[in-house]
């Protein structure tokens, strides 16, 4: 029997050639336990539920043909201890050694020759454990990382530690937690071409009908939206030069906040009319100024890019790459919270209309399968635009359950697309909200630093309550 190959789609193949060894293309994940993991409890769990989908089995080949696509291709020495580690913890055993332990795996590439995923089960986080997981980007985006910790994790305690005879079969189960992942693969990939042709037809028609006048004007009409999305995006003025921007190195930085209850942001809420998304996004920007200002830097807005989930109500279980991005205006100049809190607001509401997410999408479906100069071009013209990748992610809203216990903390961290050196992360699991920043070396050598500003902010609004 042949072995099955799948042909990545085209994002999914943009996030793989957007590799570089200075700013790696994975989504990273921690999860902290009161108690140490049980280690042949957590590998019979993968053993059992996440290896039944291939693409876990699965590793990334790249054809030296030109025109040929890169395909998924099982591997034939597939061997899961190469994919789970257990490791102990250094001193101090404490939340500043769980990051830099983050930190040092952000930075250390996967192995392409194998799947493109890791496990790191860390001993000895105070009395307790961890779980550090990295997922390429080319196999996964944030929502879909989600979905990998549902299809390990129960609603409660007690459930058994699954019997293990080899490895499962492959056969995706209909309807399961992460959905029929072959098709909506497949689905991913045709929909995306037709927006790639959709959106290129709505450019060059736009251009016909403004040189041409004898052009119906409704075709005019019909590009419009388009083809302005696409200008604005490639016309906006690079970010200025800040801290924040420079070149990049190997060495990657990572800190996260405290959980911080959403009762008190939902106050927050109430008492301002806010978003909880607006309310977090106005504290971080704050933490941004303060970071400039503690360190002598000119105070300047610059722009974050921030994912869109772009996937349908029947495409939320599968894996890949379905997102676009937009360019929020983070009004880091504006020291007044309530002000500051006003303009986040008015920007994040203008963008909730703007066809911006489906160009960027259509931008990355053409990265995938173009040249490397194209590539790098459009690449370039992208991470100019923006200083830093802000996504939002909302988590399950109850506690899970891990190998017999529950899941303390949940964060994780999605790469720096381009030439970007800063990425931050807001994460709601439990009842409670996680901020994380993840940072170039080299640029933020501290992240913990904007944590602690974010904090500053935070008392600020809570104080509006």
């Amino acid at each position: 029997m042949a072995a099955k190959i799948t042909p990545l789609s085209n994002v999914d193949s943009a996030w793989l050639k957007m590799e570089d060894p200075t700013n790696l293309m994975m989504v990273t994940g921690v999860m902290t336990f009161s108690k140490p993991v049980d280690m042949a409890y957590f590998q019979a769990l993968v053993q059992t539920r996440l290896l039944q989908f291939e693409r876990f089995r699965q590793r990334v080949a790249r054809p030296a043909l030109p025109f040929v696509p890169n395909y998924w291709e099982d591997d034939p020495n597939f061997d899961i201890n190469a994919h789970l580690h257990h490791i102990g913890l250094p001193y101090p055993h404490d939340h500043s050694a769980l990051q830099q332990l983050a930190s040092d795996l952000m930075s250390t590439s996967l192995d392409f020759s194998k799947p493109l995923w890791q496990m790191h089960v860390v001993d000895g986080y105070g009395e307790g454990g961890a779980i550090v997981v990295r997922l390429h980007h080319a196999l996964a985006d944030g929502m879909a990382l989600i979905g990998v910790l549902l299809a390990l994790t129960e609603m409660g305690p007690g459930a058994p530690q699954p019997e293990v005879n080899g490895l499962p079969e492959t056969e995706e189960p209909a309807g399961g937690l992460l959905g029929s992942w072959e098709a909506l693969q497949f689905r991913a990939a045709e929909l995306l071409g037709k927006g790639v042709k959709v959106g290129r037809r709505a450019l060059i028609e736009s251009l016909e009908s403004y040189l041409n006048n004898d052009r119906p004007r409704e075709l005019a009409e019909l590009a419009n939206d388009y083809a302005h999305a696409a200008g604005k995006l490639v016309l906006r003025a690079p970010d200025p030069q800040t801290a924040f921007k420079g070149r990049l190195g190997v060495a990657k930085r990572a800190a996260w906040s405290r959980p911080l209850p959403l009762s008190e942001i939902k106050a927050m809420r109430k008492a301002t009319g806010a978003t909880i998304n607006d309310l977090m996004i106005a504290a971080i920007t704050g933490g941004l100024r303060r970071y400039l200002e503690e360190h002598g830097e000119e105070v300047a807005d610059f722009r974050a890019a921030v994912p869109v989930n772009l996937r349908g109500p029947n495409e939320m279980g599968g894996l890949g790459n379905k997102f676009g991005l937009v360019f929020l205006d983070l009004p880091i100049g504006t020291v007044d919270m309530k002000k500051r809190l006003a303009a986040v607001r008015y920007r994040m509401e203008a963008l909730k209309d703007s066809q911006e997410a489906p160009v960027s999408l259509d931008i990355l479906g053409a990265i995938g399968f173009s040249a490397q100069a194209i590539q790098d071009v459009a690449v370039r013209i992208i991470g100019g635009k923006a200083t830093t990748v802000l996504t939002n992610v909302p988590g399950p809203p109850i506690p899970l359950y891990l190998a017999g216990q529950p899941i303390n903390d949940l964060m994780f961290w999605v790469p720096q697309s381009g030439r970007l050196g800063m990425g931050i992360s807001i994460l709601s699991y439990a009842g409670n909200v996680y901020v994380g920043v993840a940072t170039d070396a080299g640029l933020v050598p501290d992240p913990d630093e904007i944590v602690q500003g974010f904090y500053a902010e935070y008392d600020e609004l809570l104080g509006l309550v």
